[in-house]
C-alpha cells in the first residue's frame, strides 16, 4: 500500500499506558496557520505516515494484548492530504477496525470541519470507534474565531455537534477554549459563554491566551488584561464542572462497558467507551479487562460501577 510519499520514521513512537492503551501518532505538521499558533512554523507542513506502517504497528500491538489505540497527531484531520493517491483518515480507520484483538479506537483532537455527513456515515459503521469526540472550538464568538483564523462559524459548529449527537446516541463531546484572545470584548466573551452553555460539552479544557512570539496574534492590538482572563477562565471552568457532573449523574442506573487500567487504594479505575472515568471496588485483578457493569453513583470526575 504505497501512497507516493517518503516515509517519516522520526515520529513512529508508541506510548503505552498501564499495558492497556497505545498512542499512535499518524502525522506531524500543520498548514492551518491559526493566528495564535506557532506549530506550522516550528513543525512544518503536514507529513503523514504510510498506512502500511501504521497498520503493521497496530497489528503488533494487538498481538501483545493491547486492546485500545488512540490515533493522534498535530492535525489528524489532514492525514493523507500529502499523499499522491486518495487516502484519508476515514480510510485508515476502516482498516484499523478490521485488526483482530483491537477492541477500541479512540480519536485524538479533531478539526471540526472533518465532521461531514459522509465522514459520519462511514464512521457509524465502525464498531470499534469510541464515541468520544474532542472538537477544538477555541471560541464561541464568530468575530473572535475570524481573528484566530479558525475556518468555521459557530453555526457550522453547532450543526456538527447536532450531526454527531443524532448519529451516536452516547456521544461525548469535549473541547478546548481560549479566553482573553486579543480583542475579545465583554460582549464577545458573553457570546462564547452563551454558546458553550447551549452546546453542553462534557468537559472543556480552558486556556488563558498567552502570546507566542512569531505569531500574528502576539502583535494584535487590544491585548486582554490578566485579571479579566482569570475571571473568564474561572466562569468557564465552573460551567465545565457543572456539565461533567450532570452528564455523570445521567448514567446512574445504566449499564456501561469499562476497560480497566489500574488499581488505586483497592479501587479499579477504567474508562467507558465514550471515555467517562469509572471506579469499581473489587479484589479481582481487572487490568486490561473489558466488563459490562451498572452505574450506581456519580461524582464530578467519575462514576461508580458495580456488578449488574
Amino acid at each position: 500500500m504505497l501512497c507516493g510519499q517518503k516515509e517519516f520514521v522520526e515520529f513512529g513512537d508508541i506510548t503505552f499506558t498501564e499495558k492497556t492503551r497505545a498512542v499512535i501518532k499518524i502525522q506531524d505538521g500543520c498548514d492551518r496557520f491559526c493566528s495564535y499558533c506557532i506549530i506550522p512554523y516550528a513543525r512544518g507542513r503536514v507529513r503523514s505516515r504510510q498506512p502500511k506502517n501504521i497498520l503493521s504497528e497496530i497489528t503488533k500491538i494487538a498481538k501483545e494484548g493491547i486492546k485500545e489505540v488512540v490515533i493522534t497527531g498535530i492535525h489528524i484531520a489532514s492525514y493523507g492530504k500529502d499523499f499522491k493517491q486518495e487516502y484519508r483518515l476515514i480510510d485508515l480507520l476502516e482498516e484499523i477496525n478490521t485488526i483482530e484483538g483491537i477492541e477500541r479506537i479512540r480519536l485524538g483532537s479533531i478539526e471540526p470541519l472533518l465532521i461531514t455527513e459522509e465522514f459520519v456515515k462511514r464512521l457509524e459503521k465502525l464498531s470499534k470507534v469510541c464515541h468520544q469526540f474532542h472538537l477544538s472550538l477555541q471560541s464561541g464568538c464568530d468575530e473572535t474565531l475570524k481573528r484566530m483564523n479558525r475556518r468555521y462559524t459557530i453555526e457550522q459548529f453547532k450543526e456538527i455537534t447536532n450531526l454527531l449527537r443524532k448519529t451516536f446516541e452516547d456521544a461525548i463531546l469535549t473541547t478546548d477554549i481560549i479566553v482573553g484572545f486579543p480583542g475579545e470584548s465583554e460582549e464577545g466573551f458573553e457570546k462564547t459563554y452563551t454558546f458553550l452553555k447551549d452546546i453542553k460539552f462534557y468537559k472543556m479544557h480552558v486556556f488563558k491566551y498567552s502570546p507566542r512570539k512569531g505569531t500574528k496574534a502576539a502583535v494584535m492590538p487590544n491585548q486582554i488584561d490578566g485579571n479579566k482572563k482569570e475571571e473568564r477562565s474561572r466562569r468557564l471552568i465552573e460551567l465545565s464542572n457543572q456539565n461533567e457532573k450532570a452528564y455523570n449523574e445521567a448514567y446512574i442506573g445504566k449499564e456501561v462497558e469499562v476497560l480497566f487500567e489500574e488499581e488505586k487504594n483497592g479501587v479499579w479505575q477504567g474508562h467507558t467507551k465514550n471515555y467517562i472515568l469509572a471506579h469499581y471496588k473489587t479484589d479481582e485483578n481487572m487490568e486490561n479487562k473489558i466488563v459490562k457493569l451498572k452505574c450506581i453513583g456519580a461524582e464530578k470526575e467519575y462514576i461508580t460501577v458495580f456488578t449488574s
